[in-house]
């Protein structure tokens, strides 16, 4: 793929620009400075299993909507029973640590390479206000940045996507979405997005039947991709 072939790249953000997992760990090691490695592993997989649970009935109809504000604070309560905390303030601190998240080593020198080159637009299941704190926090550069709040969804339903292509004004077949999760690209190739997987340590690595537009090692190389006239595809 060529960079004549897009007019503008689109980015998932958890996980992909942000190791989520290290925010909401040092999240819980605030909660309880006494816990152990394994004490902390354990807590932050309880949280993820919570927020993907909550948020895969809420795209079921088994949940009525709610942002990712309210899914962090009910995660928040559950690894602060499970780990025996009932200090409100120590609860409320943990609910916001997914707005804190450590941007991956790359992101900033990617971002600035590629914003020079195409309008970037943000496309996250955080919340409009997580969004904003996030996006601050980790110095993320954007010319749109987009909540599946918007879409009273959360990715993978296609109306998430829809909102990148409303906003560019320009046909999903001339968008790239970049993402470290195969789950999260194959739906946006279902909407007709180009797609571009980014190699990261907390991603959903593709499987072999996959077929993205391009496979980056991190950022640069994905720069480095689009520079060229012969760029990868299938």
């Amino acid at each position: 793929m060529s960079e004549s072939e897009i007019d503008a790249v689109v980015f998932d953000v958890l996980g992909t620009l942000v190791d989520e997992p290290a925010g909401i760990r040092a999240g819980i090691r605030a909660l309880d400075p006494s816990l152990d490695d394994t004490g902390v592993e354990r807590l932050l997989s309880l949280w993820q299993r919570y927020i993907d649970g909550e948020q895969r009935r809420i795209l079921d109809g088994a949940r009525p909507y709610v942002a990712s504000d309210a899914l962090d604070r009910e995660a928040a309560r559950l690894v602060a029973d499970a780990a025996g905390v009932d200090d409100p303030t120590a609860v409320a601190a943990l609910a916001v640590s997914g707005r804190r998240l450590p941007p991956w080593p790359d992101t900033a020198a990617g971002l600035a390479r590629l914003a020079a080159r195409f309008p970037l637009i943000g496309l996250s299941n955080a919340s409009r206000t997580a969004l904003l704190e996030l996006n601050a926090h980790a110095g993320l550069r954007w010319h749109q940045a987009l909540s599946a709040e918007d879409a009273r969804s959360y990715k993978p339903d296609p109306a998430v996507y829809r909102l990148a292509v409303t906003v560019s004004g320009r046909p999903p077949e001339r968008l790239l979405m970049v993402a470290a999760h195969a789950w999260d690209l194959r739906a946006a190739q279902g909407l007709g997005l180009r797609t571009a997987y980014v190699s990261r340590p907390v991603g959903d690595p593709p499987a072999s039947s996959d077929r993205f537009d391009l496979y980056a090692d991190d950022l640069a190389d994905l720069a480095d991709q689009l520079g060229r006239t012969d760029g990868l595809s299938g």
